[in-house]
């Protein structure tokens, strides 16, 4: 089994920063993300609301940055 880069070695002491890359490198993989996915079963009917919530969420975001008046959208 790899470890898909979540070792990280402590240099110098410094654990801080190696708790701090340790912390990237799991974000990056998405592995918080998963587990906390995991932790409670949701319906895919949930599922659906949330991702065309979140749709709306990011186009709302992408009228807002390009500077339109509200009465042509």
């Amino acid at each position: 089994m790899s470890s898909k880069g979540r070792k990280v070695l402590v240099q110098d002491g410094n654990v801080e920063k190696a708790l701090r890359k340790f912390k990237k490198k799991i974000s990056d993989d998405g592995l918080l993300q998963e587990v906390q996915e995991r932790r409670f079963y949701t319906k895919p009917t949930e599922k659906r609301k949330v991702a065309k919530a979140q749709a709306k969420k990011r186009w709302k975001r992408f009228l807002n940055s390009q500077e339109i008046p509200k009465k042509l959208f």
